[in-house]
């Protein structure tokens, strides 16, 4: 896959992961039977202070940022956007959403709230470009301090916002109960479906090839009526050392004392 092609999809998918969030967060609202931990104590701020729910995601997402400092975690691309994109479509769902009044359409919103929050979760955790500021707040915890496990940490986490968030009127109910069961199994069964995979060297763009030098002409076929030609012998043995030139002096030349042989005809 190519790198625009991959930039594409991971921003993509992190955006209508981020909106779907929102979404889910508009629906378990409306159906007034309780929020998960952090919405509780984002609706008690908006019971006291007035202000819209999703600006206060905004400011409190922001305000948990800046806690990363301390931990000295690096935000993302996905930490910033979750900060505005979530508290932006959340408002803006809320405003188009009609108000649920009987039990039963108050459950479906519910139930398809908690599972759209769990699609949503695959999606823009899936798309590897930042954790959430409030997953961040807790993973940097960790790091800092290795002793503690991840497990203790969020339950104190989200135990202290959730009853912070009750106490200044936040909703709290068999919605917040069922999604503390529920999103578990549902982020564990759409964070692999929607993860994208991480780049492998058969991905990454490879230099130009050079072209290849020009084919040489083809040797043509031997005639077969025409004679073979004969391999080349040995080459011709070289002629004898010269002797002496004529009239030069013994000092010119070494003498070599040679015994005279007999041939066999002569030991006859």
């Amino acid at each position: 896959m190519f790198t625009i092609e991959r930039a594409t999809r991971r921003l993509t998918q992190l955006f209508a992961g981020l909106v779907l969030y929102g979404a889910s967060m508009a629906l378990m609202i409306e159906s007034r039977l309780g929020l998960d931990p952090w919405d509780v104590f984002h609706q008690g701020l908006s019971e006291v202070t007035g202000l819209r729910f999703g600006w206060i995601v905004i400011l409190v997402g922001a305000a948990v940022l800046l806690l990363w400092i301390p931990l000295r975690q690096r935000p993302g691309i996905g930490t910033v956007a979750n900060v505005v994109v979530v508290g932006l479509a959340v408002d803006a769902v809320l405003m188009v959403l009609p108000t649920a009044g009987p039990l039963a359409p108050r459950i479906v919103f519910l139930v398809g709230g908690i599972v759209l929050n769990g699609v949503a979760t695959g999606l823009y955790i899936g798309a590897r470009l930042g954790p959430g500021p409030r997953d961040g707040l807790m993973t940097g915890f960790v790091s800092l301090r290795p002793a503690h496990s991840i497990r203790v940490v969020r339950t104190v986490i989200e135990v202290t916002v959730l009853v912070v968030g009750w106490l200044l009127g936040g909703t709290v109910g068999v919605g917040t109960v069922l999604y503390a069961v529920g999103i578990g199994p549902l982020a564990h069964a759409f964070i692999p479906l929607f993860t994208v995979p991480p780049r492998t060297p058969a991905d990454r763009p490879r230099a130009a090839t050079p072209p290849a030098d020009r084919p040489q002409a083809a040797t043509p076929p031997a005639d077969p009526q025409r004679p073979a030609t004969p391999a080349a012998g040995p080459p011709p043995a070289a002629p004898p050392a010269a002797g002496p030139p004529p009239g030069a002096g013994a000092s010119e030349w070494p003498v070599v004392d040679v015994e005279p042989v007999q041939s066999a005809e002569v030991a006859r």
